[in-house]
């Protein structure tokens, strides 16, 4: 499982995870799917969407990045929409599989994240999945 340094372990002052520390040798990977977003979703939940969609332009951009060690639960609530498969065809249970951002949904959905004058986010959180 690639363990893509840098990005973000968690949403900093939070608990919503961001990536995980090893793989699920035991079951495998969890599966990706497209989890529908209600408007009357807490803030603290968006919050956490938009912060993550932040972590995915700032390190990726509009290339294919491998899913690696992101969090299968956080990509669900991206998938289908802002996050959309770099491959056919698509294993949502592979660590190895491919992704991409949709930058035209992201920035109609997130467009704090794309704005001109958007600042590159500083993440302090000091865990961005490092091994224990």
């Amino acid at each position: 499982m690639l363990k893509h340094r840098g990005f973000p372990g968690r949403l900093p002052g939070t608990d919503f995870q961001f990536t995980i520390r090893r793989a699920n040798k035991k079951d495998g990977p969890a599966k990706i799917i497209k989890r529908e977003r209600y408007r009357d979703r807490k803030l603290a939940d968006r919050k956490a969407d938009e912060g993550f969609m932040a972590a995915l332009w700032q390190c990726f951009g509009e290339e294919p990045f491998e899913r690696g060690n992101l969090d299968a639960g956080r990509l669900s609530w991206l998938f289908g929409r802002e996050v959309i498969p770099a491959e056919d065809p698509f294993d949502p249970e592979s660590y190895e599989a491919m992704l991409r951002v949709n930058v035209k949904i992201a920035q109609v959905s997130f467009p704090a994240v794309f704005a001109a004058d958007a600042e590159d986010v500083i993440w302090d959180d000091e865990d961005d999945g490092e091994d224990d």
